[in-house]
């Protein structure tokens, strides 16, 4: 009885502080998309996305690869939860910048927080050059997305995130077609060892574009970490980095014919201008 009392008495005494799920995804992007991660207050992500792809009947001679596509990005956390990022990408011309804010985080051995949301929001331009009557503005390049990524981390080795996603494209006028699509993203990490997993993309939309033909996007690859360098390396078939783009407009499907397996490779390193304080 003396024994029972005392370990009432050390129960009472233990904390109820809520322990928060860490390391859902190692980085803020599974591959093509992004994940729910957002990096420590005062973290500055400096990125570097490349595409590789060839050309059917291509005359020339290039090395590797026929086209190479890159995006230059740099993503700055003012907070644990809040993050803005910008990116230029060379082959499509495109600026893109964005909003990301971590709204609830997964907690452990907790029935109530058992996932984590974040909000994102991008902007994206592209300078359109239009074969119609309709001379085109500098507004007709802007495209919107809005993201809700859920995730949760179902055990140490495998994570799984589901993404609804509104879009609006102001190009979309020059196509005759809606400028509002509707997607759903799925995505999955698991975790080979402490420094390698092997994550998987899928996006869903739901009403593709009619004027041309198009296909879902999806990736495949392997994540390798070193230290505060993150290596990613993927075959995909979608060629863009704009959210917009990529999710709505990859017109190649996912096989090994001529110009539509794509190799993606993606560098992302983690400079910390503060001192995280224990």
């Amino acid at each position: 009885m003396q024994a029972q009392d005392l370990l009432k008495k050390l129960d009472a005494e233990l904390s109820d502080e809520k322990i928060e799920e860490i390391a859902t995804f190692k980085t803020t992007r599974l591959g093509l998309g992004h994940s729910i991660e957002t990096r420590k207050k005062g973290a500055l992500q400096i990125s570097l996305y490349n595409r590789y792809w060839d050309i059917p009947d291509f005359k020339g001679q290039r090395f590797l690869a026929d086209v190479v596509s890159t995006r230059y990005g740099l993503e700055y956390s003012i907070t644990d939860d809040f993050t803005f990022g910008a990116g230029y990408t060379n082959y499509d011309k495109i600026s893109d910048g964005y909003l990301k804010y971590k709204l609830l985080k997964q907690q452990q051995n907790s029935k109530t927080g058992f996932i984590s949301l974040t909000l994102l929001q991008t902007i994206s331009h592209k300078k359109i050059t239009s074969p119609t009557i309709y001379q085109p503005t500098t507004s007709d390049g802007y495209a919107f997305v809005s993201q809700l990524l859920i995730a949760r981390k179902i055990n140490q080795n495998l994570s799984l995130q589901v993404s609804p996603t509104f879009l609006h494209s102001q190009s979309n006028r020059f196509l005759n077609e809606s400028k509002n699509q509707f997607a759903i993203a799925f995505g999955g990490r698991h975790k080979i060892n402490e420094h390698t997993a092997v994550v998987s993309e899928y996006f869903y939309v739901a009403n593709p574009l009619k004027s041309i033909e198009t296909y879902n996007a999806f990736m495949i690859g392997i994540n390798w970490e070193v230290s505060d360098l993150m290596l990613q390396f993927h075959l995909t078939n979608a060629r863009n980095f704009a959210e917009d783009t990529f999710i709505t407009r990859t017109t190649n499907n996912f096989n090994f014919k001529d110009g539509n397996l794509h190799f993606g490779f993606n560098a992302t390193f983690i400079l910390h201008t503060r001192k995280n304080k224990l």
